[in-house]
């Protein structure tokens, strides 16, 4: 059988949901429950994503469907790199790349 690969690409997501009501706090944990399922979290309300464009266009009509335009703000970033190339981290680095071989 043969495997082909799939194009993915990088990105950075970065949200401001408006917490001071109770449906707000609910938006914001579910923005960051979508935003866990397809990336890594590396600061509380930013993530990185490497996805297909599938899984981006899937992912992005769930987060529109949980924000409030109105009060709440996410900000996408395509990387124009690979996250080795277009990143740069002062201080703390996280990131496990689980593209990678992992070893426990």
């Amino acid at each position: 059988m043969r495997r082909y690969a799939i194009d993915r690409f990088e990105l950075l997501i970065c949200y401001d949901v408006e917490t001071t009501s109770a449906a707000g706090r609910k938006r914001l944990r579910q923005v960051a429950k979508i935003c866990e399922k397809h990336g890594q979290r590396v600061q509380k309300s930013v993530f990185e994503c490497k996805l297909s464009e599938h899984l981006w266009a899937d992912m992005r009509s769930k987060l529109e469907a949980h924000i409030d335009e109105d009060h709440d703000s996410l900000r996408i970033y395509r990387l124009p790199a690979d996250r080795d190339r277009a990143v740069e981290v002062l201080g703390r680095d996280d990131y496990t790349d689980f593209g990678d071989t992992l070893t426990v």
